[in-house]
């Protein structure tokens, strides 16, 4: 499919205003920090938003604060069972980590992605039926603990500390696709 083609197709596709268009973008490894947890779908947020606290600790300590963004990672999804996931904060290199909070990498690769506000399912829903759409295959396999990805993350592009609204935030939601 041209390029033509394909920017023809996002035009016949109606999208909410909150929910931006969907696109395919190569991105190179980020490091990060992070502190990651095992928890059920039902109460995961309150959880994260514990994990996004301390976090937020540890990075003003280690005079990182200034890089960025923090994003949630979901390494494995299982609506109904458990959810492993990681609050996570991208930094320039990698960092020492202590026996809290762990280093890591955004791996490099093809992306599919969009810019969602307000509505997170409505946003996730809309770029599951893109890829889907467009034919493209996400780096992800069924295993006996859910949907495990090679790289599927949601990064917050809105300041927490100008807008405490999480429903005002602007979230960058990424699934990588396979090569």
């Amino acid at each position: 499919m041209s390029a033509s083609e394909s920017e023809s197709q996002l035009k016949s596709v109606q999208f909410p205003s909150e929910i931006g268009t969907p696109g395919v973008d190569h991105r190179t490894a980020r490091h990060y920090v992070g502190l990651r947890i095992i928890t059920p779908f039902e109460g995961m947020f309150a959880q994260t938003d514990k994990l996004f606290k301390e976090l937020r600790q540890w990075v003003n300590a280690q005079d990182v604060a200034d890089q960025g963004p923090y994003f949630l990672r979901y390494h494995v999804i299982d609506m109904k069972g458990l959810m492993d996931v990681e609050a996570g904060f991208v930094v320039a290199a990698q960092q020492i980590q202590d026996d809290r909070v762990n280093s890591g990498v955004l791996p490099a690769g093809r992306y599919a992605h969009l810019t969602y506000s307000r509505y997170a399912l409505r946003g996730n829903q809309a770029l599951s039926i893109w890829v889907k759409e467009q034919k493209l295959e996400t780096d992800r396999e069924d295993t006996s603990k859910g949907e495990a990805f090679g790289c599927r993350y949601e990064a917050y592009l809105t300041d927490y500390r100008t807008e405490s609204r999480k429903t005002k935030w602007h979230v960058d939601l990424a699934i990588r696709l396979r090569d």
